[in-house]
């Protein structure tokens, strides 16, 4: 970065966050979808900041910007395609951020705009006195800069790229057993049959064999895995996948991942293969799985075998894939139908306001900025308009209109591209930050937790009386554990956002599959499920009050019920630790209704005896008392993890099962260690607990949140005993009400196809005014009812609104 005599900014290549493909604050992108001021449209650049803002009449974000910061200078850019090349940009991928040029696809005009001068254009060669004194004596070169730099939404999906992939031990310490030469691609083929395709070159000795059969037609017949087995050569690259950017598709077979090998270019020469010159001929695992994600079958036919009709208008946007970002699409357009979010975030007062009064430097670093600008992009219907005609697409409808000699047929909406929304969201996160494929129960839980630290942060700086949108889900579980020996009791709330049934599998015909090659299973109903979580279950349990183990019965009821209800079907098994799911359907009751009246719970009864609490009870019982489960204890031992953790899980899990203890041993990895170096900052551990659960475990986010809520205690919202049956109906202590009756109607379903939930293809239905809209990213039609009640059953998320 360097500095003008006026003060004007200078930026490196590649080293700024360049904003010029849409504004900050809405989708308006460089083929603006309005008419703008002084009809120019397309994005400004502040060539102060490098923020991009909009010319709508009614929105102005490149003038309130200026309003904001004083930044004198924009640059206007306008974008057109090229003859024959269309606007349509392509699935993201590894070869695109390499291959695929901007100035290939379109042509760019640029006009410099002086706001000291009351937003007029400087034309080239202009000796308007202001506009020279801010601009300095270097404006061409800023400005030939800015063009060459890598867009800021470009640049985050190569950060997402980058991020994903990692180097490992094995492939930091490939040991070479000799040199030989490798035949050329085309020429090679695999060592133990004559496949010339999808050949794996293993980087220890240089045998070639062929990867597994993959998804588009790839034949493979895993000798390269067999040679894995054989000789135990650990990192293998894909022979097609090479470039001269010395990038390529790297498999580690010992972790069972995609890696990369920063030596890559050293350990192919070994082989005599050079990178420079080297053609990409092959896809690499992850193009082919984003290509599998595009491609599975959720059916744009109704059951009478009729195309779907594509709808568009307010609340009817699409939102377009990114890659492998459909599990976040469809979340994002079930929360914005909510009246919630709708009312939270959809009002374009509060826009206004927030745009001249955001604390942050720059919008697309501020959440309340993005959350806005997504609920103008879905909300408003500025961008959800058909696209007309083969070959023909338009950014708005005046773009461009078909010749007489077209054939006329309205297809699907271009949609927005979240890009920005996501980089923000997924910003420090180790799964969501990447471009692969996640769960989108997780990301749910996930957001929520982001949006209440950034509304507990604004609340903070004296912006109360701002809704917290999230607080529709919120509700509180109560957990009743009773000795079977003193018959003693405690009870504790929860405070959580989703429903988590267990969902029983019974698989037909003995386990046997069917023509697809799938196991079917016998459907389920949704009250059955819900009948399983609340009910009275036993463990081995260490009991304060009788000091030694004992049976003890543990039962989960509803104490308060939120207003919008979101249950996640766990059809899922765990196989070498990896969710599998399970096609098993589950009905709900009729009308699509739902009375969770029988599963509230009641508190503390009469004639009961609380248990000791837990401080109490630790103070008494003696160590040496404890009988651990040792079989038990010495798996867990023996996979690395500390004696004293695997004796907390197992006390955690009634001390019986090793597989339900290293299931909590994951779910509280970095529980102790975090509540240890935050109570020795002076805290308690009751608050450093606490901290932890409200920021998702993230350690500093942990701190700043202790700073923000110095008179939280920390303590649980019940305390043993207290039963909030008591309370008045309406209470919100964990959030929702107690109030009865307690019944739902289906708002929305989120669907997934694929063998795991961390990969395959999530769709949404949402009911609008009565009647299904299906969001399959931006493909968004009236979906018909027999399609509805065929997906219906076997949905991930259920989403029910309280009546």
């Amino acid at each position: 970065m360097s500095v003008t005599r006026s003060g004007q900014r200078r930026l490196h290549t590649h080293r700024e966050s360049v904003h010029r493909e849409e504004c900050t604050q809405c989708f308006d992108n460089q083929v603006s979808a309005m008419p703008a001021i002084d009809g120019v449209d397309g994005i400004d650049v502040c060539l102060t900041c490098y923020n991009g803002g909009c010319l709508d009449r009614g929105r102005h974000h490149a003038q309130t910007h200026f309003e904001r910061t004083g930044h004198p200078l924009s640059l206007n850019i306008k974008r057109r395609p090229k003859p024959g090349r269309g606007d349509q940009e392509p699935p993201l991928k590894r070869i695109a951020i390499q291959e695929d040029r901007e100035e290939d696809r379109y042509s760019f005009e640029t006009t410099l705009r002086s706001w000291v001068d009351g937003g007029a254009l400087v034309p080239e060669g202009s000796k308007n006195a202001k506009a020279r004194h801010c601009l300095g004596s270097d404006v061409k070169s800023l400005i030939e800069e800015v063009m060459a730099t890598m867009s800021s939404a470009r640049q985050s999906e190569v950060k997402a790229w980058e991020e994903e992939l990692i180097g490992c031990e094995h492939t930091l310490t490939i040991y070479q057993t000799q040199s030989k030469l490798i035949p050329t691609v085309g020429q090679a083929h695999c060592a133990n049959c004559e496949l010339t395709g999808n050949l794996w070159l293993c980087l220890t000795c240089g045998s070639l064999g062929c990867g597994r059969e993959q998804f588009g037609g790839v034949r493979g017949n895993s000798h390269g895995l067999r040679h894995y087995e054989e000789s135990k050569h650990p990192v293998a690259v894909k022979l097609g996948s090479i470039t001269a950017e010395g990038t390529a598709d790297i498999y580690c077979y010992d972790c069972d991942e995609s890696r990369i090998d920063p030596e890559l270019s050293t350990h192919l020469s070994n082989f005599g293969i050079s990178i420079y010159g080297q053609v990409k001929t092959e896809k690499t695992m992850t193009e082919l799985q984003i290509e599998q994600n595009f491609s599975f079958d959720f059916s744009l036919t109704g059951e009478d075998g009729k195309i779907l009709q594509p709808v568009t208008g307010p609340g009817l946007t699409g939102l377009r894939n990114l890659g492998n970002s459909c599990y976040m699409a469809s979340t994002i357009q079930t929360l914005f139908a909510l009246p919630s979010f709708k009312d939270r975030y959809g009002n374009l007062a509060t826009s206004a306001t927030h745009a001249l009064t955001c604390p942050e430097p720059h919008p697309a670093a501020c959440l309340e900025c993005q959350m806005l600008k997504m609920a103008d992009g879905l909300m408003s219907g500025r961008y959800s308009v058909p696209r007309v005609g083969p070959n023909i697409k338009s950014d708005h409808p005046q773009f461009q209109s078909p010749t007489q000699d077209e054939e006329l047929a309205v297809v699907f909406q271009e949609g927005i591209k979240p890009s920005m929304f996501k980089a923000l969201i997924g910003k420090g996160h180790p799964e969501f930050s990447t471009m692969k494929q996640q769960d989108s129960e997780e990301f749910f839980t996930y957001f929520l937790k982001v949006l209440r630290q950034d509304h507990k942060k604004r609340a903070t700086a004296a912006t109360d009386g701002i809704d917290d949108a999230t607080e529709v889900f919120r509700y509180g579980i109560e957990h009743r554990l009773q000795c079977m020996d003193c018959q003693r009791v405690s009870y504790r709330v929860d405070s959580q956002d989703v429903v988590s049934v267990p969902v029983p599998t019974h698989a037909k015909n003995g386990g046997a599959k069917n023509d697809l090659g799938k196991v079917e299973y016998e459907d389920v109903q949704l009250e059955t499920c819900l009948d399983m979580l609340t009910s009275v279950e036993t463990l081995e349990y260490r009991c304060p009050s009788c000091n030694k183990n004992v049976i003890a019965t543990k039962q989960s009821k509803f104490s308060t019920f939120p207003s919008v209800l979101v249950i996640q079907a766990r059809k899922f098994q765990l196989v070498d630790w990896v969710p599998q799911k399970l096609d098993v359907p589950v009905h709900l009751p009729p009308s699509n209704t739902l009375s969770l009246d029988e599963y509230i719970a009641h508190g503390i009864q009469e004639g009961e005896v609380p248990l000791p609490t837990e401080d109490a009870a630790s103070s008494s019982m003696a160590p040496a008392l404890l009988e651990f489960n040792e079989e038990a204890l010495a798996m867990l031992e023996g996979m690395g993890f500390p004696r004293i953790r695997c004796q907390k899980a197992l006390l955690a899990t009634g001390n019986s099962d090793a597989e339900a203890a290293m299931e909590w041993l994951f779910a509280h990895m970095d529980d102790a260690e975090a509540i240890s170096m935050i109570t020795d900052m002076g805290f308690t551990s009751a608050q450093a607990s606490k901290a932890l659960r409200e920021t998702g475990g993230n350690l500093d986010r942990a701190v700043d949140w202790l700073f923000s809520h110095p008179d939280d205690t920390g303590e649980s919202n019940i305390a043993a005993g207290i039963s909030l049956a008591a309370a008045p109906a309406g209470s919100n202590a964990s959030g929702g009400s107690n109030a009865l009756p307690a019944r739902y109607r289906l708002k929305a379903f989120i669907s997934h196809k694929g063998p795991s939930v961390h990969s395959g293809h999530y769709v949404a239905h949402i009911r609008d005014d009565g009647e299904w809209i299906f969001f399959n990213d931006e493909k968004v039609v009236r979906a018909d009812a027999e399609s509805v009640e065929t997906l219906k059953p076997l949905a991930y998320l259920y989403i029910f609104e309280r009546l």
